[in-house]
């Protein structure tokens, strides 16, 4: 495999002089021309800096913005996150998906708040034993909360280092993390840890964007392998994706005066601890007789028997290893339901304060406006 520029290829004082030159034109950017605000940009207090690092995990900042500043006005402090109820906290994410970051900050939370006494571990070695705390929100919380020399790597940072050394290795193989994760300490100015790793982000944010970045405004193009070689727009590199599982949610939609029948999904499957309808699922599409045949056998009742007092509404969710395809059945009931299990029959008003996978929120809102 051709790499353009690795240590291995260059000695090290080469690359030590160029990590320098990098460094410091990157916080003389930093310094004059970078104007990039976020609520929790120069942020000291950990407790801040781990929950807007949670929420930006697989989000983008302008999404997780306003989620960040609804969870500091419900939880200001992290004994009142871990105070809270799980319905209360789920509710309070919902639409952010990936529900595993929300468990894990529920879990997080009650373990510093309630074992730790409240009090945030100031070290890389025990903040990165934190549940759902990666290598990178280690490497966020300490240095921008406690200053200690940890290089982030995140996406921007993976794309200006790639770009800037003109290395080609992909960089979701484990040979890749390890050889960008030295390039970024190398590079890291350990004597002001947390503004470098802020600089570095803005920068990838800013300047050395995914799609057309601002090669010809930039301080290091003269240094940038990537830009004298013309393949920017090829760096930096990944594995050919998987193909995606592909599943069928038929979710049911029963109305007796008014109210809708609800559980929550339980565990060991996307969006855990979330509410859902009655739910019929399948590895391929079903026709409109196969389902109904599946569904008064999985809810024994008196439905329509025909098809036209059903209501139909379809819609996808891309997932991040799956796709969803939903379709959702309504209908008014012929009589009063008496259903066994964990279902509870429930009017609009009650759905408001329950948490819902994006799917059934979006079709509330498309469906039922007023509620």
């Amino acid at each position: 495999m051709l790499l353009i520029f690795t240590n291995k290829k260059l000695k090290n004082n080469k690359l030590d002089k160029k990590c320098r030159f990098f460094r410091e034109k990157l916080m003389k950017w930093h310094a004059t021309s970078n104007h990039r605000q976020m609520p929790w940009k120069g942020e000291k207090d950990p407790y801040r800096i781990w929950l807007s690092e949670i929420i930006l995990q697989q989000t983008r900042v302008e999404q997780g913005w306003g989620y960040y500043e609804r969870f500091l006005k419900k939880f200001p402090t992290i004994e009142a996150l871990a105070r809270a109820s799980d319905q209360t906290i789920l509710k309070t994410w919902e639409g952010l998906g990936y529900y595993s970051r929300c468990r894990n900050l529920m879990h997080t939370a009650r373990y510093i708040a309630f074992d730790l006494k409240g009090v945030f571990p100031s070290e890389y070695d025990e903040i990165i034993q934190l549940k759902g705390v990666g290598p990178y929100t280690a490497a966020a919380i300490a240095s921008f909360a406690f200053n200690q020399p940890h290089a982030v790597l995140d996406g921007n940072v993976f794309r200006v280092l790639s770009r800037y050394h003109g290395v080609d290795t992909p960089i979701d193989r484990p040979e890749g993390k390890k050889q960008f994760q030295h390039l970024a300490q190398l590079s890291l100015d350990v004597n002001y840890p947390g503004g470098y790793n802020q600089a570095l982000m803005d920068f990838g944010a800013t300047v050395c964007k995914p799609q057309s970045p601002h090669c010809s405004d930039c301080s290091l193009k003269k240094t940038c392998a990537a830009f004298s070689n013309g393949i920017v727009e090829t760096l930096p590199v990944k594995s050919p994706p998987r193909p995606k599982r592909q599943r069928w949610f038929y979710y049911l939609v029963p109305e007796w005066e008014g109210k809708v029948p609800f559980h929550v999904r339980q565990a060991g499957d996307v969006w855990e601890g979330l509410w859902e309808l009655p739910l019929i699922e399948s590895d391929r599409p079903l026709d409109f007789t196969e389902l109904i045949k599946r569904m008064k056998t999985t809810f024994p009742h008196t439905w329509p028997t025909r098809q036209n007092e059903y209501e139909w509404h379809a819609s996808k969710q891309l997932l991040s290893h799956q796709q969803i395809h939903a379709s959702f059945l309504k209908c008014q009931l012929l009589k009063k339901p008496i259903w066994q299990g964990s279902f509870k029959w429930m009017s609009g008003r009650q759905q408001e304060k329950l948490p819902f996978p994006k799917l059934i929120q979006s079709y509330w809102v498309a469906t039922r406006p007023g509620v």
